[in-house]
């Protein structure tokens, strides 16, 4: 089975491409997980962040946005103290900071799906030239992570958007011949971007 070259390491790259990256995220608990795990990667290897998931998981109650938004100080000393936890406090408050935007998001737009999906009108993003050509961002993430960052979010620059893009399947960037290149085009509208990138 053909698979991106990036993913073949037989154990938590793998089966995260295999099974979550890439796919359209229109769940909201998920886009805060998949946002946040972005926050927490700043300046670190994702392989990493695959590795304290599940330590992340249980410091911000499952990526709960509605609890997470509610914490207190004492919330952010536990989760400093937490075994094996990335101990950024900065990382930490951005993502306590982020839930109360997020649900800001939601509200104004009845979920947080809704708003970023809109900027791609619904719609999976395949630029054909990322097939040959490396991308850290672009302008699809220029613009969305310029309206977050307007909306006060932190730590979501339009590299670490356009990861996020990635991952939340907004932006196509499986590699053509990777069987989840085929499963993705065959079940979500796919719109072909010619010449940008």
């Amino acid at each position: 089975m053909e698979k991106c070259a990036w993913c073949r390491d037989g154990g938590l790259n793998e089966s995260y491409h295999d099974t979550e990256w890439g796919v359209p995220l229109f769940d909201d608990r998920k886009q805060f997980e998949f946002l946040m795990l972005e926050v927490m990667q700043c300046g670190l290897s994702w392989t990493l962040m695959l590795k304290k998931r599940e330590i992340f998981r249980a410091a911000f109650d499952g990526f709960d946005y509605e609890k997470v938004a509610r914490y207190t100080e004492e919330d952010v000393e536990r989760i400093l103290n937490t075994p094996n936890m990335i101990r950024s406090e900065r990382k930490v408050r951005a993502v306590i900071h982020n839930a109360q935007k997020f649900i800001e998001v939601r509200r104004e737009f009845g979920s947080f799906s809704s708003f970023i999906w809109s900027f791609t009108k619904g719609k999976v993003f395949f630029y054909p030239r990322h097939a040959t050509e490396w991308v850290s961002h672009n302008a699809l993430s220029d613009t969305v992570a310029s309206e977050l960052v307007k909306r006060g979010f932190k730590y979501l620059g339009s590299i670490t958007v356009y990861s996020h893009m990635q991952a939340a399947g907004l932006i196509l960037d499986h590699d053509p011949s990777c069987f989840r290149f085929s499963y993705i085009r065959e079940h979500f509208p796919v719109e072909v971007i010619e010449g940008a990138l």
